[in-house]
């Protein structure tokens, strides 16, 4: 698989406005944002074409990850962007950084789709694998990260029945 463009969808029990908000709102981010065990301490969005974001997991051993980029494509059912490693300011890293594989490009662009069919919406996450980057790992980050979503929007429903 190694080489190729990597793909994970996953269908959510939500509208699409509630799961791109999910994506998109700084406050909603943090509450997802990484793999099991993994928090997200700090979020900062300029949602727009050309806007830039950083965002930050913190590991259970209280190791910081930064990642950050620029929005290319902002629509209600699609989102691209170009996302590196960085630093806490939103400078470019290497992975090495951070322990991860030297393989990791630089930078990779990163397409979410959204598509609502009868209230769930169905998510479609596109980024190109780099040589190198294991993709099992690749595919447990992002499939522990859509989990905790999963249960955010859940969270998120009931305390609106309330």
């Amino acid at each position: 698989m190694n080489g190729s463009d990597f793909i994970v969808t996953r269908t959510f029990d939500a509208p699409r406005e509630q799961v791109y908000k999910a994506w998109t709102d700084p406050e909603e981010i943090k509450k997802w944002w990484g793999p099991k065990h993994f928090t997200a301490p700090f979020a900062r969005i300029d949602l727009r074409e050309g806007g830039k974001y950083l965002l930050a997991m913190r590991g259970p051993d209280g190791k910081d990850f930064w990642n950050g980029g620029e929005f290319r494509v902002v629509t209600p059912d699609r989102l691209v962007w170009v996302d590196s490693f960085t630093d806490s300011k939103g400078n470019p890293v290497p992975a090495s950084t951070y322990g991860l594989s030297k393989d990791y490009p630089m930078q990779t662009v990163i397409t979410i789709t959204f598509v609502e069919t009868a209230g769930k919406t169905n998510v479609t996450i596109s980024h190109p694998m780099a040589e190198g980057v294991n993709y099992d790992d690749e595919m447990a980050g992002w499939n522990e990260s859509l989990d905790k979503l999963s249960d955010s929007l859940k969270a998120n429903s009931q305390a609106a029945v309330r």
